[in-house]
């Protein structure tokens, strides 16, 4: 075999290139909490009232149903009138948790997904309550960024706190299981306690902040009001709901 037909093979052989990749992602998703099954005028004005009042905060935000107080819209014909009604206010409702067992057919015609949450496990068994344990024990993941966080990037530390030695711009966003620390101005978004820590702080030397949020309660700069003072703020939660104090 010449040297020039081999060289000819090798030209022609396929080239098998991976057409994609599975990787894992983080998704910021608003829970929308019913809190009564009583979906009447009276609901949707006080709704509309709330959307008009933070339009920014829900704008192309993925929307969660969690029915746990309202089991009864989970029948077929409630939830499409409510997830109807929602969506014809531009809310991109596309999952549905705590509402017990609905028929995958009607998840389907409603493009829905349910949702999964630790209140749906399965009961734990001995083994997984040795699993939950060992994660408990986990050392915090804490995170230092050095330098600024700027408009679209997203920075997360699922379990611990996250510390940026620098400002976050306005369009970006900070997230953490803990505390967050901002070394400079927040004009962004910054989510602390994630997981559910009511204990958890946020810490900035400036605040002018699109939104902040402590274990799922949110302000935005249409309700956050003025900054305390002209210096460090810290922002945490007393009595289920967010209260600013000047640092020093």
């Amino acid at each position: 075999m010449s040297a020039g037909y081999a060289q000819d093979r090798r030209a022609q052989a396929p080239v098998t290139v991976r057409p994609f990749q599975v990787r894992g992602h983080f998704l910021t998703a608003l829970a929308l909490r019913m809190e009564t099954d009583v979906t009447d005028q009276g609901f949707f004005d006080a709704l509309d009232e709330h959307l008009q009042t933070t339009p920014q905060f829900f704008a192309d935000a993925p929307v969660v149903l969690d029915l746990d107080r309202a089991r009864g819209l989970s029948e077929a014909a409630r939830l499409s009138d409510l997830v109807e009604a929602l969506r014809q206010r531009d809310l991109k409702v596309f999952g549905v948790q705590n509402a017990g067992r609905i028929a995958p057919e009607l998840l389907q015609r409603l493009a829905l997904i349910a949702v999964s949450n630790g209140r749906d496990a399965p009961a734990p068994t001995e083994q997984s309550g040795r699993g939950r344990r060992k994660d408990r024990l986990l050392p915090p993941d804490n995170k230092v960024i050095t330098g600024s966080v700027r408009s679209g990037q997203m920075v997360i530390t699922e379990r611990g706190d996250l510390t940026i030695i620098g400002s976050v711009g306005s369009g970006a966003e900070v997230i953490a299981g803990g505390n967050i620390h901002i070394y400079g101005t927040l004009r962004g978004r910054a989510l602390a306690g994630v997981q559910g820590d009511t204990g958890a702080r946020i810490f900035c030397q400036r605040l002018d902040a699109e939104l902040v949020a402590i274990a799922g309660l949110y302000q935005t700069s249409e309700t956050l009001g003025p900054a305390p003072g002209e210096g460090g703020v810290q922002i945490f939660l007393k009595d289920d709901r967010l209260q600013k104090e000047a640092l020093g």
